[in-house]
């Protein structure tokens, strides 16, 4: 039931029918008021100078927006970097370091599946999960992190820092719950806007390819990999962070006479458990040099 509700979801805020159009129109006094209090907080936040360079990557609605590699592709570029996220959908709680930049030390029950991603994509870096951001800058300095990038952390008003907004294309632009939008570009709030194709480009790649493949993923708009996909024996989506069985698995290669799984790495760090042949849609960003300009100078100016 929770699986049908999440891609429900999904499908009601980026590609929605007419009952679910009239619907978003019905819950707009909700989202006029969403927005007031989203603005009030920000009016309302005190900015607070942490003493490292910070940089946020995220997008402004909900839904995935590749900030993830885009966020490895930046951290990767720095020695002493540090990555801080929530944490969403992992089975703990409070700040856990995930990499002290030299390995991993939790299971991806106890770290999430972005966190984990993140250990393998840039395993130099500091990987921390935190509810509290702040609390993760802080121990990220204390286990030697020069420079801090934050994966999702436009909200985090009290935080000084350089936010990096991915534009994404939606349906409309109201805020939650009759668009997808989690909070609006404040006029008086500097951000660096960049568009997928200008100030960077993704280059996906499969890893260990197989002619008999069966598709398996537990993303955000899990649609948004098919212009990268080759023939497949059969297509099988879960709720966002998912944590796969060994029967559920087994059962999308048995049904689709597959001889291997085809999935992401944020979904291959909860698989690879089994004892299972997967393939990896490997999705790398290569970064315009305006946008590392405009990193770079900003890191420089606060060290």
């Amino acid at each position: 039931m929770r699986r049908f509700f999440i891609l429900w979801g999904e499908q009601y805020l980026y590609s929605p029918t007419p009952l679910q159009k009239l619907l978003s129109t019905l819950l707009l006094p909700i989202s006029y008021l969403y927005c007031a209090l989203a603005f009030l907080r920000y009016r309302l936040s005190l900015e607070l100078d942490l003493g490292v360079p910070i940089v946020s990557i995220g997008n402004l609605s909900v839904g995935g927006s590749g900030k993830t590699p885009l966020t490895s592709a930046l951290a990767q570029r720095y020695k002493h970097s540090a990555i801080i996220l929530r944490g969403y959908g992992r089975k703990s709680r409070g700040l856990q370091v995930v990499s002290d930049g030299s390995s991993v030390l939790c299971s991806v029950e106890v770290s999430g599946d972005e966190a984990m991603e993140y250990a393998l994509r840039v395993p130099s870096s500091i990987i921390i999960v935190s509810e509290d951001r702040v609390k993760g800058i802080i121990k990220a300095k204390e286990l030697g992190a020069k420079v801090i990038f934050l994966d999702d952390g436009y909200s985090k008003h009290n935080i000084k820092k350089l936010d990096i907004i991915i534009e994404t294309n939606t349906i409309s632009n109201r805020c939650l719950p009759s668009g997808a939008y989690r909070e609006r570009l404040y006029s008086n709030k500097k951000a660096l806007i960049i568009r997928d194709g200008v100030e960077f480009k993704r280059v996906v790649k499969i890893k260990n390819p197989d002619d008999h493949m069966v598709l398996v993923t537990a993303i955000a708009r899990a649609d948004r990999l098919d212009k990268y996909l080759p023939q497949l024996k059969g297509k099988y989506y879960f709720e966002d962070h998912h944590y796969f069985t060994l029967k559920e698995l087994q059962d999308a290669l048995d049904n689709s006479s597959a001889d291997k799984i085809l999935t992401t790495l944020k979904d291959y760090v909860k698989m690879r458990q089994f004892d299972l042949e997967i393939a990896i849609i490997e999705l790398e960003i290569e970064l315009n040099k305006s946008l590392i300009n405009s990193v770079d100078s900003y890191i420089k100016e606060q060290i």
